[in-house]
């Protein structure tokens, strides 16, 4: 158990990618909080559900300063949640404008805000940010999540520079298309071929797995990966 007596904390975590990295960072052996707006502990034995907003600065620091009393330390920091809507920019509902800005950039900055001291005190901490290949790359349709993205893969390279000294790995993971209710949500609909062909929320967690668990000597900072069934442009 290759994290065991570690703690993790993870937002999003009620569903697709957050649950898969919440349920193998509990396989691992640590303890874990789970943010999500229905505070599910997903049956986790040594997990604390907390029903959180990370649109809300203050209730995210509270939720993990709650994590922190629980379980005595914070080791690795998953910042996963996220929303999109896709359509041209000037289409798009306002309120979809801020949403994603609120929750995909703003929830990221928030989190590492509460949680960033705690990885310091530990002294061998892990953020990882959820981002996706629209954080590398534009697309048609999708100017303000792209900008969300873009948003999150600057925000981690620049921790990195701050935090590497301090004993804290920053890294920003952007996959292709994913196969959940976040992809089906985006205008797909179930028995879509499209999405046959995309990666499982557990092959995404896969991959935060093989971040954190690298000897302490090593740290990723961006990686990308994408299904076979999708073109490499970029």
């Amino acid at each position: 158990m290759e994290l065991e007596g570690k703690v993790g904390l993870v937002t999003g975590a009620s569903g697709g990618i957050g649950a898969a990295v919440a349920g193998k960072l509990h396989e691992a052996g640590a303890s874990v909080g789970l943010l999500s707006r229905s505070g599910d502990d997903l049956g986790l034995e040594r997990a604390l559900g907390l029903a959180c907003d990370v649109r809300d600065r203050d209730a995210v620091r509270t939720a993990a300063e709650t994590v922190v009393e629980r379980f005595g330390r914070l080791d690795i920091v998953i910042a996963n949640a996220g929303v999109g809507a896709y359509g041209p920019f000037l289409e798009l509902d306002p309120e979809q404008i801020e949403t994603m800005i609120d929750v995909n950039l703003k929830g990221t900055l928030y989190t590492a805000a509460a949680t960033l001291p705690h990885l310091i005190a530990s002294g061998e901490g892990d953020f990882v940010s959820l981002a996706s290949v629209a954080g590398l790359r534009a697309f048609p349709g999708e100017s303000v999540y792209n900008a969300s993205k873009f948003g999150q893969l600057g925000f981690t390279r620049s921790l990195d520079h701050e935090l590497r000294e301090q004993g804290v790995r920053a890294t920003c993971i952007c996959p292709g298309g994913v196969r959940t209710n976040f992809a089906i949500g985006a205008g797909r609909n179930e028995g879509d071929p499209e999405l046959e062909g995309m990666l499982s929320a557990d092959e995404v967690a896969d991959v935060v797995m093989f971040t954190v668990t690298r000897p302490r000597r090593m740290r990723i900072l961006t990686t990308s990966f994408r299904p076979m069934t999708e073109a490499s442009w970029g």
